[in-house]
């Protein structure tokens, strides 16, 4: 009796031909399950501009593999035997094709690897889970490196993996003498800031009849498909990293931190969500990043900045949620329990600059890092909002963003939920920061040099009111010294009109009308 083929399921955010399930496979035995389900667009109710990159990047995948020889079972959304499950469809596909194994690159997420792991038992064949190679730092490397340190912090991490990867090295010695530029790294708007166009390409037969799709089934989603234009080949996703660094990788480093009013992109790559589905390679990346640097056409920081990015900060992460779950997922270190505002959802408030957050977000599943960290996540830590809901915000609404990613910079960098494992402070900031670092100060019906009352940058009382209530646990935090030695110099009358005035705003704040991000 023939033995039957090897079943290979490929996920959406496995949409690479090196991947690892793939590599020592031949065409002539093997089949590629790829699957549209149900369940995984509904765990949380992603913006609809989400899942149609990844259902339009997926098709296209498809379509290669089969230009390279490989059968393809793909199961579409709308195929009426859909199982709604990856579970149904492995199960399914395996007796379909009678297959004498399965094998499959390891997951970025949890809960995926618990499905995986439970197919050992469900499935009567041999299930193999293969390290995902496309990230630089294998996880058992990562755990290696944790274990025995009292902190996580990148900037160490990030060393090895530049010396591990060779990029920006003379030698066994970091180029320009430092391994970090940040520094140079921390302008404000002005004058010369004017961010070119990112890439844009239009939907092709493929992708319209994915935006038809979404459209249809997900009307209620957050997010809107109508400027729809994301890459969703490698083709694509190479050109438009192309489009970056000629035309913004030489400005990225001085920028990367600033923040215009309807400048979305400004001078980013917007490459995360063709990277994290696996469309381009993240050190083929930081090599071309690096090209622009040593033939002189970007400068050291830039260039510097962009990598720490994605072989620092990018691989650190990963290692860090893969380290800390499941218990990452329930962190909650300050308490914080209100719900999330129903103005993140709609921008409907006169906070100009979470107003313009909210509208970009909805328009293209996408902001860049300081709207997400210090707009975004600054409130959220400084009101109080819960871990869990603003987790699940971050994963609804943003392109990129899966659990792997996005969980750790949310409970860790953003919100401090952890401890204090992954950051070594909390992002706390108020209005005098946004003002400094953007100029959406000048255009919001709050006054950002006001510090307490109804017109006040609802910022600035918050911050100190998020000092005084978390006293008992920041405190000790080093890097917090100064402003709880500022605060303490403070007359009892001075803190309680910080502290009433946040009050007064907090009890303004409307919770979110249920059924968001989770059905």
């Amino acid at each position: 009796m023939t033995k039957g083929p090897v079943l290979v399921p490929v996920l959406g955010d496995q949409l690479s031909h090196g991947l690892s399930s793939l590599a020592d496979r031949s065409p002539a035995d093997t089949v590629v399950l790829m699957m549209e389900v149900w369940d995984e667009t509904q765990y949380v109710r992603h913006h609809k501009a989400k899942i149609a990159l990844i259902f339009s990047a997926m098709r296209h995948f498809a379509e290669e593999l089969r230009e390279r020889g490989f059968t393809v079972d793909y199961i579409t959304l709308d195929d009426p035997a859909n199982s709604g499950s990856f579970t149904g469809e492995v199960s399914a596909a395996v007796a379909r094709h009678k297959a004498r194994g399965v094998q499959i690159s390891e997951p970025g997420e949890w809960r995926v690897r618990q499905m995986i792991d439970a197919w050992r038992e469900s499935l009567d064949v041999r299930v193999r889970v293969l390290p995902d190679t496309r990230f630089v730092c294998p996880l058992p490397d990562f755990f290696e490196w944790a274990a025995g340190r009292k902190q996580w912090r990148m900037e160490y991490f990030y060393r090895d993996m530049r010396r591990k990867t060779g990029l920006l090295m003379d030698g066994d010695k970091p180029v320009g003498g430092k391994w970090n530029f940040d520094a140079d790294n921390r302008g404000g708007p002005d004058a010369d800031c004017r961010p070119p166009a990112v890439a844009q390409f239009k939907p092709d037969a493929i992708t319209r009849e994915v935006l038809d799709l979404v459209a249809a089934r997900f009307p209620d989603h957050f997010g809107s498909l109508e400027d729809f234009a994301w890459p969703v080949t490698a083709a694509q996703a190479a050109q438009a990293f192309d489009r970056f660094l000629k035309t913004r990788l030489p400005l990225f480093g001085r920028y990367q931190d600033a923040m215009m009013a309807g400048a979305d992109t400004m001078y980013h790559a917007v490459i995360s969500p063709a990277l994290n589905i696996g469309l381009i390679d993240p050190v083929e990346m930081c090599r071309l990043a690096e090209t622009e640097w040593r033939e002189g056409r970007a400068p050291i920081e830039a260039v510097e900045g962009f990598i720490r990015q994605v072989i620092g900060w990018r691989e650190y992460v990963r290692g860090i949620y893969w380290l800390t779950m499941p218990d990452l997922a329930q962190a909650n270190e300050l308490d914080a329990t209100r719900p999330l505002p129903e103005f993140w959802w709609t921008g409907e408030t006169q906070m100009a600059c979470i107003a313009d957050c909210v509208r970009t977000t909805r328009k293209t599943a996408y902001a860049h890092h300081i709207q997400r960290l210090m707009v975004m996540g600054n409130f959220a830590l400084l009101a109080g909002l819960s871990p869990q809901d603003v987790a699940d915000w971050f994963l609804v609404v943003y392109a990129d963003a899966f659990e792997w990613v996005e969980l750790p910079n949310v409970a860790g960098m953003a919100l401090f939920a952890d401890g204090g494992k992954l950051a070594s402070k909390p992002y706390a900031a108020s209005g005098a920061y946004i003002d400094r670092m953007s100029n959406y100060c000048g255009q919001c019906a709050y006054d950002v040099k006001k510090k307490v009352g109804k017109n006040a940058c609802p910022f600035n009382a918050l911050y100190w009111d998020f000092l005084a209530r978390n006293e008992d646990k920041l405190a000790g935090n080093p890097r917090l010294a100064n402003p709880y030695a500022t605060w303490r110099r403070m007359n009892a009358d001075k803190q309680a009109e910080y502290c009433d005035s946040a009050a007064a705003f907090l009890q303004t704040l409307q919770p979110a009308r249920k059924g968001w991000a989770r059905g």
